[in-house]
């Protein structure tokens, strides 16, 4: 099944810790769809940024009960994706965060 790229890749997660990632380790942190494999992430990251890729690890993340008054609620589980780039290379959506 061939996904759009903009469907693979949901939104860049920017934490102090993907942050510290990012300028140390060359990382960067998506929020990705939950059927995608690390050659679909892959590529997107590559189409998108235009940029080389090295490693992408996926993690699959629980989502959070939350509670409403009286009532507890699930929030979705979700898919993380942490992809290495090659060094020297930048992304320049991330370079205002």
């Amino acid at each position: 099944m061939s996904k759009n790229s903009y469907e693979v890749l949901r939104r860049p997660l920017i934490t102090e810790k993907s942050t510290v990632e990012k300028e140390e380790r060359n990382k960067l942190c998506f929020e990705v769809d939950r059927r995608a494999n690390k050659i679909e992430i892959k590529q997107a990251v590559e189409k998108i940024f235009k940029v080389d890729v090295l490693d992408v690890h996926t993690i699959a993340m629980k989502g959070k009960k939350k509670r409403v008054g009286r009532h507890f609620t699930q929030l979705p589980d979700w898919k993380k994706a942490v992809v290495t780039v090659k060094a020297g290379q930048r992304v320049e959506f991330f370079e205002g965060a």
